[in-house]
């Protein structure tokens, strides 16, 4: 053999084995990244080649799956009750992803999960049947909220705070996935994304707002763990109105007939008086504020239940004056209802949170449990006496304050009422809040609801006239299991 065919025989034997090995490479390493791109169209096919698994609440499906006619893609979601639910399922759809249950849960409830799969179907590469999302949404709570919140634009939240189960997730306006779970559904989908009032966004869990007076009892918590003042019914030192610390803008009370000059915390709450919890929070200074509004789960990054919560913020770098706005809630504070509820769930709770939860398990195709989500995760938060004297005062706000909407016959209620400046000198409509708890009959629940636009002038706006019954009814549902 001459020289030149030999080292033609080396290149073509060296482009050989490169190709080898590149095919090695794709089939070994890159198999599964490549089967998983979004982008791959075989992994739609098979996403949806097979009823899906269901979202279940209290023993039913929410969710089903139909047959399609003209499309590789076999099946598709529906949602019977999906405006009921959205706020709890999410969507899934073939053009646009999936979100919420839908999206965390989503190779469970196709099937593709390896964890469904038993030896023969993992060497074989069949799919497995689809498994099924067992939530701890109450149906009754849900409605109570859905029906009660109507169409006003807000959200909903009520938790178990024995257990942390979430018992009713509602956001208003809601909106049907079956309309957008297709592939021809782009009008509907652009409407969607249109919508000003952006049904799409689920306010219980991402939509933090100012949360007005209702961030009271954040702060009458600090003050008491921090000994600022010995009990709720100890006079404080709270001039009426308050001046703001290094300027002369004074901090005034709704009404200026009310109690409020060296009110004690429970008389503060009572008729809310901006003046003691503006002096409070200026008196502990933003870092011990900062410090139990963190305990509570403010700032946290990472708040999942499981779908992943947006953050709620209390602020940093701050000077005494906008310290003491924090101290009712406004200047830079921000919160979920989800994050409200928890604040209620905890003092309800003896001082110890329950971490919030909407799963309870999630179960393979024979109904076996591939993940258990157990109850009662608890942290404390606060001290039981700190909890029990603010319980006592949140029902004093129900039985004799601001919170008179909320009264249950018979149920031991409390709550905090909110109304938050929104906009610049609010100039738009306030946002209205109720925090509150219930219990009767050895059931407890603990509720926080938002409405941020009811069609009300905003001289009209109030936490207990348009929040506090929103939370009464879910409460009542909640107290009937």
């Amino acid at each position: 053999m001459n020289k030149t065919i030999r080292r033609a025989s080396v290149f073509c034997l060296l482009l050989v084995l490169a190709l080898l090995g590149r095919a090695t490479w794709v089939q070994a390493y890159q198999a599964r990244a490549l089967a998983d791109d979004d982008h791959n169209r075989r992994k739609t096919i098979a996403q949806y080649a097979q009823p899906l698994g269901d979202i279940i609440v209290a023993g039913s499906p929410v969710t089903g799956s139909k047959r399609t006619e003209g499309s590789d893609l076999a099946y598709k979601r529906t949602y019977p009750r999906g405006d009921l639910y959205s706020a709890v399922t999410g969507y899934g759809s073939q053009a646009y992803g999936s979100t919420q249950l839908e999206g965390i849960y989503s190779s469970v409830l196709d099937g593709t999960d390896d964890r469904l799969k038993n030896p023969l179907d993992a060497l074989t590469g069949k799919q497995a049947e689809p498994g099924d999302v067992v939530t701890t949404i109450d149906p009754d709570v849900q409605k109570a909220a859905r029906d009660a919140l109507g169409d006003d634009k807000g959200a909903a939240v009520a938790i178990d705070p024995r257990s942390g189960q979430i018992l009713g997730m509602v956001s208003s306006p809601s909106y049907d996935p079956s309309t957008i779970s297709g592939t021809d559904d782009g009008d509907t989908w652009q409407k969607l994304l249109a919508d000003p009032d952006k049904p799409l966004v689920n306010r219980a869990l991402r939509q933090p707002l100012a949360p007005g007076s209702t961030f009271k009892l954040v702060v009458a918590s600090a003050a008491l763990e921090n000994g600022l003042y010995g009990s709720v019914d100890e006079p404080t030192k709270s001039p009426s109105p308050y001046t703001l610390p290094g300027t002369s803008t004074p901090l005034r009370n709704e009404s200026a007939s009310a109690p409020c000059e060296n009110a004690s915390l429970r008389v503060a709450l009572q008729y809310s008086c901006n003046n003691v919890f503006g002096k409070v929070a200026a008196d502990l200074g933003q870092d011990k504020v900062r410090a139990m509004a963190e305990k509570f789960g403010f700032n946290t990054e990472k708040l999942d239940v499981p779908v992943r919560a947006s953050k709620s913020v209390y602020p940093t770098k701050m000077d005494k004056a906008q310290t003491a706005l924090t101290g009712i809630g406004q200047f830079e504070v921000t919160a979920t209802p989800l994050q409200m509820a928890m604040v209620s769930a905890a003092l309800a709770n003896g001082g110890e949170l329950a971490a919030p939860h909407m799963v309870s398990k999630v179960t393979d195709g024979d109904g076996g449990t591939l993940e258990d989500f157990a109850d009662g995760d608890t942290e404390r938060i606060v001290s039981a006496s700190t909890a029990e004297q603010l319980r006592s005062a949140m029902v004093t706000v129900v039985e004799q304050g601001t919170g008179t909407n909320a009264r249950i016959s018979g149920a031991e209620v409390g709550g905090k009422t909110g109304t938050a400046e929104n906009g610049v000198d609010n100039s738009n409509t306030p946002y209205a809040w109720f925090t509150s708890y219930a219990k009767s009959g050895g059931q407890e629940v603990a509720v926080a609801v938002v409405v941020e636009d009811s069609g009300a002038a905003a001289s009209e706006v109030s936490g207990n006239g348009l929040a506090a019954p929103v939370a009464r009814k879910m409460m009542e549902a909640a107290l009937r299991r």
